[in-house]
């Protein structure tokens, strides 16, 4: 794609999110559920398969330019971008371990939008990562599949979960296994988890599973890789687009606290005129460029290959976040109290911003990933 249509394309998805990707969020709002109608304009506009490669039915977007447009399907409902980001990323890590059969099996569905995955790790009795409890027995060419998963994003109105597990016996990454696991699959539980703070809309799963069959044949990669196709195919791009999450967010909320400051007059004067206002404002912008030049310099070296990638995305997301936290905190204060009434667009906005601090791992989980390569193995 040239630069011309690049931009086009860039204008294009900047006007759905102002008209109709606000009169969907106020649906969303109203009714807490996306809407079929919404997933299918994402899809007929080709929202859904920005990033893939152009022989695999995208648009063929290299990364650090898709973030581009990221940021402007951020200032948009938490759940519309959602859509995008969870299309646009969960086909990556199928694919980087997916043999010729399993591409055309679940990797060209899922860009064509024909089929929809959700990512599938996150468990309530361990942490995120090598501590996975779920576990496979092998038995000829079926793994029988036990244990649970909870939050799962889009877990409830899938096709298939990609998730995550271990041979059982096995520690550590050693013994972990990706598998791709049809959404009608017998011996599994499946239950909508309750309502969210914010980013509401999004269906998410707390998933059972007592010894449920899953093809050996739809594991992806080797017995042990699971953990590479979770963290290097998925979390580590997936964590620089929300750090340009939180960028997009943020700007909103600037946009809105801007506007009021403007048109607020309180004795006499534009709430703009007053200094502690204008310098809370010029906080925020500088706040914004320095969260967005980071998280661009993270896509850049991961789309480079460059293996100091994983550290640069958790140091982009921990930043990002933390401005995002500081960015609509200010914003809400512009407005004063009117900020808190639902009616206000600010509240859906600060709402929204809290959920970043836990998608893709919590600050903490960022900060323990930068220290590991900061300090080298300390005994």
């Amino acid at each position: 794609m040239d630069e011309k249509d690049f931009q086009q394309l860039a204008a294009d998805i900047e006007d759905f999110v102002r008209g109709p990707g606000e009169r969907y969020a106020a649906e969303i709002e109203a009714t807490h559920r996306v809407p079929d109608a919404l997933k299918q304009d994402l899809r007929d506009r080709g929202y859904l398969r920005l990033a893939a490669p152009q022989e695999y039915g995208g648009l063929g977007i290299e990364f650090p330019r898709f973030l581009e447009l990221m940021e402007l399907f951020s200032m948009s409902h938490a759940s519309l971008r959602m859509l995008v980001h969870v299309h646009n990323g969960v086909w990556r890590a199928i694919d980087q371990f997916a043999t010729d059969e399993q591409r055309k099996q679940f990797v060209l569905p899922q860009v064509s939008t024909d089929i929809s995955v959700a990512f599938t790790l996150t468990e309530p009795t361990a942490g995120t990562g090598a501590d996975l409890r779920c576990s496979v027995v092998q038995e000829g060419d079926t793994y029988f599949l036990s244990g649970e998963k909870h939050l799962i994003t889009f877990g409830v109105e899938c096709d298939y979960w990609l998730l995550f597990a271990r041979l059982e016996g096995t520690t550590g990454k050693d013994g972990t296994v990706a598998l791709m696991v049809p959404r009608d699959t017998t011996g599994v539980t499946v239950d909508a988890m309750s309502r969210t703070m914010g980013v509401r809309g999004t269906d998410h799963a707390h998933l059972r599973f007592d010894r449920a069959p899953v093809p050996v044949a739809n594991r992806l990669g080797e017995v042990g890789r699971g953990l590479e196709v979770a963290l290097g195919g998925f979390l580590t791009p997936s964590r620089i687009s929300v750090a340009m999450t939180c960028v997009g967010l943020a700007r909103r909320a600037q946009e809105l606290a801007v506007d009021h400051a403007k048109g607020r007059t309180t004795f006499g004067k534009p709430l703009a005129a007053r200094q502690a206002i204008s310098f809370a404002l010029a906080e925020n912008a500088t706040d914004i460029e320095a969260a967005r030049q980071l998280t661009l310099h993270a896509a850049r070296q991961w789309q480079a290959g460059d293996a100091a990638s994983s550290q640069l995305s958790s140091m982009a997301k921990l930043n990002a976040v933390d401005m995002l936290t500081r960015v609509t905190d200010k914003a809400l204060q512009v407005h004063g109290g009117i900020g808190y009434w639902e009616s206000s667009p600010i509240e859906r906005v600060y709402r929204d911003a809290r959920a970043q601090r836990f998608e893709e791992g919590t600050n903490e989980i960022q900060k323990t990933v930068i220290a590991r390569d900061v300090l080298g193995e300390v005994r």
